[in-house]
């Protein structure tokens, strides 16, 4: 039966070993601050920083993705069906259902989602209240905002003399966002004006 080798035995590690536990460097490190810490140049600091987030404030945010979305439904839904020969007011209804669909389920969640705080966004909702309810609300609103588009359509080309603009994406949604924007500040303005009669009246009173 073949003996069995003894294990070698350790050799003592020395200071230059480089399997040795540096103690003292792992103390340097945790008691490591600006005074006691050696100079480092802006450039060798600057290969360690991450690249700067873009920074967008709430009004630039909210109006991107409005701009956005209707962009998204006038490339699929008036490019995508216009190969199909669909009656007018039937395609002005499929708009209307989905960009009063996207802007229930997608728009007003991304609000909500990405708000600061709750209601931060609730300005840039014409139907803020997240209840099933509002849907209807939300596609009827819809379809006046797709009438209003179709109307600067046609008021510019008539305006030229010619079909000077022709329906995409990102003038659809500049007119979608334009619109809608109009419709919120005279709601406010509407809201505003209520508030401060109701305050009048209370103080009268």
């Amino acid at each position: 039966m073949a003996k069995k080798k003894p294990f070698p035995e350790e050799k003592p590690k020395t200071p230059d070993d480089p399997y040795r536990l540096k103690i003292s460097a792992v103390d340097d490190l945790v008691s490591a601050n600006e005074e006691n810490s050696p100079p480092v140049s802006r450039a060798e600091l600057r290969q360690y920083q991450s690249l700067p987030h873009l920074k967008m404030s709430d009004w630039v945010k909210a109006i991107l993705l409005k701009i956005w979305f209707a962009g998204v439904i006038c490339y699929f839904l008036i490019w995508g069906l216009s190969v199909l020969s669909i009656n007018q007011w039937d395609h002005l209804l499929i708009l209307a259902i989905a960009l009063g669909a996207v802007t229930h389920l997608l728009t007003n969640n991304i609000y909500r989602f990405i708000a600061p705080v709750k209601g931060a966004y609730d300005r840039y909702m014409m139907f803020p209240k997240n209840t099933l309810a509002m849907l209807p609300l939300d596609i009827l609103y819809a379809g006046v905002l797709i009438l209003c588009v179709v109307m600067t359509y046609n008021g510019i080309n008539l305006l030229f003399g010619y079909a000077a603009l022709g329906v995409e994406p990102i003038l659809f949604g500049i007119f979608t966002c334009a619109w809608d924007l109009l419709f919120l500040r005279m709601k406010h303005l509407v809201r505003s004006i209520i508030s401060d009669a109701k305050k009048k009246v209370s103080s009268d009173s």
